[in-house]
């Protein structure tokens, strides 16, 4: 008889010739278990999905709860559905008043495509501009608006009318015109490794949008849900967006995403087409009860408030010569090494030892450092001794 491993490489649709194949049979708070039994350290949380951590009790209960009331009814936007109603209402009592109405996707590059045809249709404008190094998924569409043409070269011809600047660049956002419709920016940039803005950027950005009548889209999917240390990363950099993306931490292991406008902006949607923007599971209501749950479970147990003490025992304890620089914000980390064959080496030294680390796709230099928010201090200790050991 095959074996999963075996099943694994013969069956599932691979990404990579070398992933990392561990098999996981088990997951709770901070920890993965393998099927030896094995305990990892998980500092990476799925990739900035789990931030309350693996299987939050009130997040299991919720989708339990909801299970036993219905699963899913109809497409998006026909039916009224309680987790639907309370989770935007929720979203919208946190978020400032032009972000009150919400449409519900599967993920972020489907938030991503939402908020692009969005923009489109309420500017009546075609120029999309984003930023190199950004990342925003991959499908067509958001890999379009991609910064890194390595990822995009296989791909083309892709969507037109699409341009890259410089982020953290002044002069550069001359480039926005009064025919863009929109700028996608990342609050902070993810697979760039963990790269914040400087020198009042985005509120800089903010100003020159409002100027020539683009919309401004914060694509928070990565950054969002508590990981920097606020709610939402924007509330650090004195700006606010015209559409809001999320993904990743909202669903607490759940697949969800969102993006959010004024209501007049979304809108646009519901004429000339009607139906302009269909999704049939977006807003699935067990998801959107996982997210309900873990949106109070972020706000109740003060989660968010302790980002910040934790982000400075990483940057206390992770002191070595081989360090280049440790970048980013809160608990989205990198930490910068002299190549990627000296990352790539320390990171499968730290998954041997039980610590769970990645790099990231344009800076592959760079350990990602993005643990569940509910790590405790004294393993964020552990895991930098692991890290330091792994180094030497």
């Amino acid at each position: 008889m095959l074996t999963q491993r075996q099943l694994f490489f013969d069956h599932l649709a691979q990404t990579s010739e070398t992933p990392l194949a561990l098999e996981i049979v088990k997951a709770e708070g901070v920890y993965l278990y393998d099927v030896s039994g094995k305990r990892y350290l998980d500092l990476i949380s799925g990739i900035s999905v789990s931030n309350v951590g693996h299987r939050h009790p009130k997040v299991i209960n919720a989708i339990k709860d909801q299970v036993d009331k219905y699963m899913h009814l109809m497409v998006y936007g026909e039916y009224i559905q309680s987790p639907q109603v309370q989770l935007a209402q929720a979203l919208a009592d946190v978020l400032p008043d032009n972000l009150s109405s919400v449409y519900f996707v599967n993920s972020g590059s489907e938030a991503i495509e939402g908020a692009m045809k969005l923009a489109k249709r309420f500017t009546g404008r075609t120029e999309i501009i984003s930023f190199k190094n950004g990342y925003h998924g991959s499908t067509q569409g958001s890999l379009s608006i991609m910064g890194n043409e390595e990822f995009k070269n296989a791909y083309r011809p892709l969507l037109p009318d699409t341009k890259q600047i410089e982020y953290n660049n002044l002069e550069d956002l001359n480039e926005i015109t009064s025919r863009t419709a929109c700028v996608f920016v990342e609050t902070i940039q993810g697979e760039a490794g963990a790269i914040v803005p400087e020198n009042d950027f985005l509120k800089h950005l903010r100003e020159h949008c409002n100027k020539v009548g683009a919309l401004l889209v914060a694509d928070e999917i990565q950054c969002g849900f508590g990981r920097t240390g606020k709610l939402f990363a924007f509330e650090h950099y004195h700006f606010v967006p015209d559409i809001l993306c999320l993904a990743k931490g909202m669903g607490g292991g759940m697949p969800i995403g969102a993006f959010i406008a004024s209501k007049k902006i979304m809108n646009s949607f519901t004429n000339n087409p009607i139906l302009g923007h269909i999704t049939t599971f977006g807003g699935h209501p067990v998801c959107c009860a996982a997210s309900f749950a873990t949106l109070n479970v972020l706000l109740e147990e003060k989660l968010i408030a302790g980002v910040e003490t934790k982000e400075k025992l990483f940057r206390k304890f992770l002191k070595h010569p081989k360090i280049k620089s440790i970048n980013g914000k809160g608990l989205l980390l990198a930490i910068e090494f002299e190549s990627y064959e000296q990352n790539k080496t320390i990171i499968d030294l730290c998954i041997e030892k039980g610590v769970i680390v990645d790099w990231f796709l344009f800076n592959a230099n760079s350990m990602r450092i993005a643990p569940p928010l509910t790590i405790s201090e004294e393993e964020i200790v552990f895991a930098c001794k692991i890290i330091l050991e792994s180094i030497h």
